[in-house]
C-alpha cells in the first residue's frame, strides 16, 4: 500500500472508526485455450491490470508481448508470465512505427493490440488543473493511444494479415459520464474513438471494443487485492479486482465474442446507469 493510501486510511479511521471489512467471492473461468493463435501486444503491461491481463491471456494460449517504460519491471513481469517484452513510451509517437515493427517480428505476426497504458493525476476539480497535467494525461491516454492504434492498423494492412484482428481499449467508468478533469475527458474521447473505428474498419476484419472498469485495485488506488476491499466509490462498497476485469478482456479478444464490435463493457455493476429512482 502506498504512503498516500496509508495516510488516507489513518485519517478515515480517526474520523469514522475502523473500516468495515469487505471481501469478494470471485469466480474465474478455467483456462480453455480461448486465445490460441492470438498474438497480443499490451501497453502498460509491466504491472497492475496490464500484468494481470497478460497473465490471463498467456494461460489461454496466446503469445503475449508486454510494453512499458520501466525495463526492470517489464523484465521481471515477463519472466513471471513467460512472455516477451519491449520498451515503449506512449508519449513518443515518433517511435511507434519501429516499435510495432519490432513487436510484429517478436510475436511472429501481431494480430491483437490492447491499449492499456494510461495515467490519472487525480486533480480535485477543474480549477486545480494546470497545462502540464492536462498535456501529460492527453498525450498518454489519448494521443499516444490514437497513433499507436493507427500504426497497428497500418501494419496489419501492409502485411495483409487475414482473419480477425482485435483492438481492445482500456477505458474507465469516468468515460460514461460528464467530467471536468483531463483523465475523464480522455476516456470520453476514447469511447467515441472506439465506436468510430469499429464502424470504420469492420469490413477489414477488425473488431474494436473497450473495457471500462470501475475503481479497481492498482498501484494508483490500493496496493493489494489481499487487503480490505472496502471502497465507498463503488456501488456494492468494494474495489474490483484486476483478475475479474481480465476475464472480461479475455472474452472480448476471444472468437466467442465475434458478434461484438464497438462495444464498451462497463465493469462497475451498473453504477453509472442513469435510472430515475437513484438517490
Amino acid at each position: 500500500m502506498s504512503l498516500k493510501t496509508k495516510l488516507m486510511a489513518v485519517a478515515s479511521y480517526i474520523l469514522h472508526g475502523a473500516p468495515k471489512k469487505v471481501i469478494a467471492n470471485i469466480n474465474y473461468l478455467q483456462p480453455n485455450n480461448l486465445l490460441v493463435r492470438k498474438k497480443i501486444l499490451i501497453t502498460g503491461g509491466g504491472r497492475g491490470l496490464g500484468y494481470t491481463m497478460a497473465k490471463k491471456f498467456k494461460s489461454e494460449g496466446a503469445e503475449v508481448l508486454i510494453a512499458g517504460r520501466n525495463e526492470k519491471n517489464l523484465k521481471i513481469s515477463a519472466e513471471r508470465i513467460g512472455c516477451k517484452f519491449l520498451m515503449l513510451d506512449v508519449q513518443d509517437v515518433n517511435s511507434f512505427k519501429s516499435f510495432i515493427d519490432d513487436a510484429d517480428r517478436m510475436l511472429g505476426g501481431i494480430n491483437c493490440l490492447v491499449n492499456n497504458a494510461g495515467i490519472s493525476l487525480h486533480e480535485k476539480g477543474f480549477l486545480d488543473v494546470n497545462p502540464d497535467q492536462f498535456d501529460s494525461q492527453f498525450n498518454t491516454n489519448l494521443k499516444g493511444t490514437f497513433f499507436l492504434t493507427q500504426c497497428f492498423i497500418n501494419k496489419c494492412k501492409e502485411k495483409k494479415i487475414e482473419g480477425t484482428k482485435n483492438i481492445l481499449f482500456i477505458s474507465s467508468e469516468t468515460g460514461i459520464t460528464a467530467d471536468e478533469r483531463p483523465y475523464g475527458l480522455t476516456k470520453i474521447a476514447m469511447n467515441s474513438l472506439v465506436q468510430g473505428l469499429a464502424c470504420r474498419f469492420v469490413n477489414s476484419e477488425f473488431r474494436i471494443n473497450a473495457v471500462a472498469p470501475g475503481v479497481t485495485v492498482s498501484d494508483m488506488v490500493t496496493g493489494s487485492s489481499d487487503e480490505n476491499l472496502a471502497c465507498g466509490y463503488n456501488i456494492t462498497g468494494r474495489y474490483y479486482l484486476p483478475e475479474e476485469v481480465a476475464e472480461v478482456a479475455c472474452f472480448l479478444l476471444s472468437d466467442v465474442s465475434n458478434c461484438l464490435n464497438g462495444q464498451i463493457l462497463v465493469c462497475n455493476e451498473g453504477k453509472t446507469i442513469n435510472t430515475r429512482w437513484k438517490k
